[in-house]
């Protein structure tokens, strides 16, 4: 019985860290991604670095790419369950940022806040069995 539970846990780990990651990424983070490459490799305007300087943020444009980065290399990543632990901590910090200012500006937020707390979730629990992290430490 444990182990038919333990596997069923990590079934459904699988599909919460995929789930999430994919639509992070396919619904926010490859838009963002090829927002910034066009505004760091060829100069483009993106709107989406005035919203980050209107929360204070010094230097808006480094922090919007961080977080184009977060929503898409880091949602693969945990999509993946490669350095999961570490990639959700910045998709959580990244989502604080969001509900925050989701909640300040009278926006929807239950996105963002679903997405930090799936974050928050590999933050504080392990992968799973089907995650790259625990492919490559049971071949150490």
């Amino acid at each position: 019985m444990a182990d038919v539970r333990g596997a069923t846990t990590d079934v459904g780990l699988l599909l919460v860290r995929l789930s999430a990651g994919l639509m992070l990424f396919g619904f926010h983070g490859w838009e963002k991604l090829v927002a910034a490459f066009g505004y760091v490799f060829q100069g483009q305007e993106w709107r989406f670095v005035n919203g980050v300087a209107s929360l204070g943020f010094p230097v808006p444009g480094f922090f919007a790419v961080c977080a184009a980065l977060a929503e898409s290399v880091c949602a693969l990543l945990l999509a993946a369950g490669l350095f999961t632990r570490y990639v959700a901590a910045v998709v959580a910090f990244n989502f604080i940022v969001a509900t925050y200012r989701h909640v300040s500006t009278d926006m929807r937020f239950e996105l963002a806040g679903l997405y930090l707390v799936v974050a928050l979730l590999f933050v504080f629990a392990p992968p799973g069995r089907f995650a790259l992290d625990s492919l490559l430490r049971g071949r150490k």
